[in-house]
């Protein structure tokens, strides 16, 4: 051990090192240029001036950064190449998600579309200034990530898909609109949960829909038996095109909701509890018959939200037509609705994006981390009851075929 410790020593006093007060960051600002010489030499595979079949490529000067430490700020001068980048090791890497949020910020900056919060967010995080080569070098690694995760192949069958969309503002020819983003949701049939695929666009018209689940459909999505969504006109209109065959089931807590939008504040509790009475049955048919008996009593006072439960009950109610032990999350967007407030909560944050290639680096940055942590957990239906999705004989297929029920009059 003496003799390294010796030679660094006899190096920090050839270097000039005050041995004092300023011995530790200078120490360190020493041994980090030396860690960071040997790591582009590795990189390269070649020393300065060495002449070899090994070498990727030269160096090409440096570009400065302060680093901050425990021993105070650090002046580093990072090593830049001709071809392809480097980024010292020894830096902390930050997460997926948090580096997509820097760089909106960065770009946001960058394009002069700035504000109070963003600042005050920036300072937070112990930002100063702007480095746009560290933007440029960010954004090209996050995107390259993000265009692999939206397009990778969707291997093996997906019985049930859940779609819903969010809302975020982007600056677009110097205004502000907003954007829909779209996010599709599935389970495979061994019962493990992934999320299939992302998307913006200007609004939720049918052909939006349309192009965006043929866009799932062309990486392999198939088998899907049930797409649970809110009753968007455009989605309602897409899915028969593309998904032929499987069966909608419509939101059951949106639908409540939208029911009693027609009922008086002072009532809303008494005929929230009826309609629950509904949601309450063992199966389609009884459901389908209690429904009819709160239509009755409904009409005479509100019959605007009459209508509506006599006109939705039978998409809400598609759920009952699958194994009972997948009701609870099949008859509502809800498993979509815990992922959307994740990125909501992430979006926020950045208030306006700059452009929409930072909407889908910071949204997709989050779902790659979200669908990671799925992987990693326990199966989201069985493989006991995915099994009951199958129809290996009629009265199976009778049991999950999509309810038949006449109109509610």
């Amino acid at each position: 051990m003496a003799e390294p410790t010796l030679a660094l020593l006899e190096y920090l006093r050839k270097a000039g090192v005050d041995m004092d007060a300023d011995f530790l960051r200078e120490g360190v600002q020493l041994l980090t240029k030396l860690l960071m010489e040997l790591e582009v030499t590795q990189q390269i595979g070649a020393e300065r001036y060495q002449r070899n079949d090994a070498r990727q490529t030269y160096r090409n000067g440096y570009r400065e950064r302060n680093w901050q430490t425990r021993v105070g700020d650090v002046a580093l001068n990072i090593p830049k190449l001709r071809e392809g980048s480097y980024f010292p090791g020894f830096l902390e890497p930050r997460r997926r998600a948090e580096k997509a949020l820097l760089a909106v910020i960065q770009t946001a900056y960058v394009e002069g579309v700035s504000t109070r919060r963003v600042d005050d967010l920036v300072q937070a995080m112990g930002l100063s200034g702007i480095d746009k080569s560290a933007v440029s070098r960010i954004c090209k690694e996050l995107d390259a990530m993000v265009h692999t995760f939206r397009n990778r192949s969707l291997d093996g069958k997906y019985p049930y898909v859940w779609l819903d969309a969010v809302y975020v503002k982007v600056r677009q020819n110097h205004r502000i609109v907003s954007m829909a983003v779209v996010v599709a949701i599935g389970v495979k049939e061994s019962g493990e949960r992934a999320i299939l695929g992302l998307e913006i666009g200007a609004s939720e018209e049918g052909s939006f829909w349309t192009e965006f689940l043929r866009s799932l459909v062309g990486r392999g999505l198939s088998g899907v038996e049930l797409v649970i969504s809110d009753a968007h006109t455009g989605l309602q209109e897409a899915i028969p095109k593309v998904l032929a065959g499987s069966a909608w089931q419509r939101c059951r807590v949106h639908f409540t909701r939208n029911i009693l939008a027609h009922i008086p504040q002072r009532d809303k509790a008494m005929v929230a509890a009826a309609i629950r009475t509904i949601f309450a049955q063992p199966n389609g048919e009884t459901a389908h018959q209690q429904t009819g008996e709160v239509v009755k009593v409904m009409e005479p006072r509100w019959p605007q939200a009459a209508a509506v439960l006599a006109g939705g009950a039978q998409d809400a109610l598609t759920y009952m037509s699958f194994p009972m032990e997948h009701w609870t999350r099949i008859f509502s967007t809800n498993p979509l609705e815990r992922l959307n407030r994740e990125i909501k909560r992430r979006t926020e944050v950045v208030g306006v994006f700059p452009d929409t290639a930072s909407v889908i680096r910071l949204i997709g940055s989050v779902l790659i981390e979200i669908d990671d942590e799925w992987q990693e957990e326990r199966r989201y239906f069985s493989l006991e009851s995915m099994e009951k999705l199958k129809a290996p004989d009629g009265q199976a297929q009778e049991l999950l075929s999509p309810l038949r029920l006449a109109p509610i009059r």
